[in-house]
């Protein structure tokens, strides 16, 4: 079943592909995400992994949080806890929380939820701006950054280096929490 934020989610990236002036193929292309899957995505018949929404986003130049956020638009400085979007992985439980309220700031606070067992994959031209630190809240997190495996637990502050492939993994038996802070615009 599909949701109304999968269902915004999925205009918001046919408006920014078009206004890119992007066809669907150059999309796949750029993107890695095949051309029937875009097509279910932008038609609201899929609802996207964080994956694939990564794949997408980075393709188009924003974050992950910034589809998110353009999906919401909101466009106040003020987001109450019950108004930031959340969004669900279908596939993994992987839960993305926009902190940040929708401005044209370079600052972005992201609040992930990442199940027991759970891994979720990015590969580096997802990632689109300067600088991004992980701050572990509670659990623990496995994170792969390129060849470089990171045992990160609760307290622990991760600067990530320049983009390269990344997984999140969660070893624990409880849900890691984790706080992503990023700076937008590419490095």
């Amino acid at each position: 079943m599909i949701d109304d934020l999968s269902r915004s989610l999925a205009a918001t990236v046919q408006q920014a592909r078009v206004a890119q002036d992007l066809s669907v193929n150059a999309l796949a292309e750029q993107s890695g995400v095949s051309r029937a899957m875009i097509g279910k995505i932008e038609r609201g018949e899929a609802q996207p992994t964080a994956v694939l929404l990564g794949k997408l986003s980075g393709a188009l130049g924003m974050t992950l949080s910034e589809l998110v956020a353009r999906a919401e638009n909101t466009g106040e400085l003020l987001r109450r806890a019950d108004d930031q979007p959340v969004w669900t992985d279908p596939g993994t439980g992987y839960r993305r929380r926009a902190v940040s309220p929708v401005t044209d700031g370079p600052l972005e606070l992201v609040e992930v939820h990442l199940p027991p067992g759970a891994s979720v994959s990015y590969p580096a031209d997802a990632y689109i701006f300067k600088y991004q630190q992980l701050w572990i809240l509670e659990g623990q997190l496995r994170f792969h950054e390129g060849s470089q495996v990171h045992e990160l637990h609760a307290g622990d502050c991760l600067q990530l280096g320049p983009p390269l492939p990344t997984t999140f993994h969660n070893p624990g038996t409880s849900v890691c929490r984790y706080l992503v802070a990023l700076v937008k615009g590419r490095g």
